[in-house]
């Protein structure tokens, strides 16, 4: 097994205490999911019932089911697998830019680097701290996130719908279940695509040996289908600008796609987008690539149109977005590069 994964292996095998309690002189005998209810925030009797059937609480250091009977004295913990600050959210007045809000949801255009909420390495300074600063009482999705209706990754910029009622959350998210909602990005990737439109279909699950990247499977036993409708919408010999339709919206679904068929995302660092993969060897060439990199410092994708069933109205909402700067600045240096340069006889 590979070093990395038997370390991936050990964190996912940690428990960290999130919870302490000693029950004190004078309870009733009390089941401890009915008695933890009431001592737990955001907390369901179902939630509490699924952490002992995981073996996630303990009763003086022994892990007991969710029918047991606390009596005093009794110390509880719970313990889960992640640390316990990783599900605290403390607000911080980041700024957003809202396209649209009304009483139910509201639209963001995310920036790149923004991580949209806290996880393994970022705690602080996400847009889930944002949203806990700027809103009051949001809702919390199933993984306790705070308006949280799907996300995009940290270095992606563009459109996010956050849910400020819990009927707007439930309505949204069986339009993402159903795959109803339109998902347009853009992206640039190396390679000339040959096909002026395409569809990639495959599962995707989590790399055999990278762990930090999704991959496409032909097993069908293995991961979730994954469908990336795209389109060419400019050529510039060496990279290809494209559009992406989204039928399925998986974890990292357009950068793993696009590198399984031979066109990874320009500059995306993870799957290998950050070499020079098609091109001269001219030193000038090289350099003109770092220009590139310099003004684009993350994968070329931006979430650019967002549409969906208002859960209120009924009415079809459809939100457009610009490219960002850093995006429109490295296009236009691909296209400097294009009129001065015969990239076909470039060999």
């Amino acid at each position: 097994m590979n070093n990395n994964i038997e370390e991936n292996l050990d964190l996912e095998d940690e428990l960290f205490e999130h919870y302490r309690f000693e029950v004190p002189k004078g309870q009733a005998f009390l089941r401890i999911d009915k008695y933890l209810m009431y001592l737990i925030p955001n907390a369901t009797r179902n939630k509490i019932q699924n952490a002992a059937t995981n073996g996630n609480i303990f009763v003086n250091d022994i892990p007991v089911k969710s029918n047991y009977k606390v009596k005093p004295f009794d110390v509880i913990t719970v313990m889960l697998s992640h640390p316990p600050f990783e599900n605290r959210v403390d607000p911080e007045d980041i700024p957003l830019d809202i396209v649209y809000e009304d009483d139910a949801l509201l639209l963001i255009n995310k920036p790149p680097g923004l991580v949209v909420h806290p996880g393994h390495g970022n705690y602080t300074g996400t847009l889930v701290n944002a949203l806990a600063f700027h809103f009051e009482n949001l809702p919390m999705n199933s993984s306790e996130r705070p308006g949280l209706v799907h996300r995009i990754d940290k270095d992606t910029s563009g459109l996010l719908v956050v849910a400020k009622t819990e009927a707007a959350m439930t309505h949204l998210a069986k339009q993402f279940e159903a795959k109803t909602t339109e998902r347009e990005y853009i992206a640039l990737v190396w390679g000339n695509v040959v096909a002026d439109s395409g569809t990639i279909e495959g599962n995707l699950a989590r790399h055999l040996k990278d762990r930090m990247q999704m991959a496409v499977f032909d097993d069908p036993e293995i991961g979730k289908p994954a469908i990336t409708h795209y389109k060419v919408l400019e050529r510039f010999g060496y990279v290809t600008l494209i559009s992406c339709r989204l039928e399925t919206g998986r974890t990292h679904q357009i950068r793993a796609h696009m590198k399984h068929i031979g066109h990874p995302l320009f500059n995306d660092e993870r799957y290998g987008g950050h070499l020079i993969l098609k091109g001269t060897t001219f030193t000038k060439y090289k350099q003109f690539i770092e220009n590139c990199f310099k003004a684009l410092p993350r994968q070329a994708l931006h979430a650019k149109t967002l549409g969906f069933v208002h859960p209120n109205t009924g009415e079809l909402m459809r939100f457009d977005t610009e490219l960002p700067q850093d995006f429109q600045d490295c296009i236009e240096k691909w296209r400097n590069y294009v009129k001065s340069h015969n990239v076909e006889d470039e060999v």
